[in-house]
């Protein structure tokens, strides 16, 4: 039913906890596939995704090129595409598994879904990160990347499936969607703190919601890249 996705980058460290929590999927037979795509790891993530038994694909250093290489192996009817630092709350089969059957029995118009935006980690500032991502998503409905995307092929076909884009290439993806074809579920990705402590929590914020809006004037996004400096690949997730 499902090819999950996982673009991947010297990402050892916290691939285990994303692949474990698709194991529950993977024995329902929800997920049919999962599919590493690896931008040139110099780490043991393939040896992981290799002895968790995913698939690999080998793809050029930016993420845009590891989403487009994954969903073009990818053989299932739906597409999970789900970052590599993300864990899916335990709710996440069911709730899918409903959401896909509504559309395929046409109790509900094609859509796609993305999951909950959260951070593993205490205090005020992770909070506050979550809240400002719910406030980008309702006001622009350009869900961050670590939200993940469930999405059928044929949907991810017709939008024009991700493109090679130096950063914000899922919401692109999520603009040509449109507002009225995606959807929120109820369940979260939980996501690694490390990158937003790293980073700054204040830092992070004003860069991801700096980035969103020079995109949503239509500034070129090479442009969008070189303001942002080095800190892009992050801020694409």
């Amino acid at each position: 039913m499902i090819s999950v996705v996982i673009p991947t980058l010297d990402a050892a460290a916290t691939l285990a906890d994303t692949l474990n929590c698709l194991i529950p999927a993977a024995v329902a037979g929800v997920v049919r596939e999962v599919i590493v795509a690896d931008g040139g790891s110099r780490d043991h993530t393939l040896r992981l995704a290799d002895g968790c038994g995913a698939e690999t694909v080998t793809a050029g250093p930016s993420r845009s090129s590891r989403l487009i290489a994954g969903a073009t192996r990818a053989r299932s009817p739906w597409l999970l595409f789900l970052n590599a630092d993300s864990v899916l709350d335990p709710g996440w089969v069911r709730e899918a598994e409903q959401f896909i059957a509504r559309i395929e029995t046409g109790a509900r118009a094609e859509q796609a879904a993305v999951f909950r935006f959260a951070i593993d980690d205490t205090g005020a500032a992770p909070r506050l990160a979550e809240r400002a991502a719910g406030f980008s998503a309702a006001l622009w409905a350009l869900p961050r990347a670590e939200q993940g995307l469930l999405i059928s092929k044929t949907l991810y076909t017709q939008a024009g499936g991700y493109q090679p884009l130096p950063l914000l290439e899922d919401a692109d993806l999520a603009w040509r969607i449109g507002r009225r074809r995606l959807a929120t579920l109820r369940t979260s990705a939980v996501n690694h703190a490390g990158r937003f402590r790293s980073a700054g929590y204040l830092s992070s914020i004003a860069r991801d919601h700096g980035c969103l809006l020079l995109y949503a004037l239509n500034v070129p996004m090479g442009r969008i890249a070189n303001l942002n400096g080095p800190a892009s690949e992050a801020a694409s997730g």
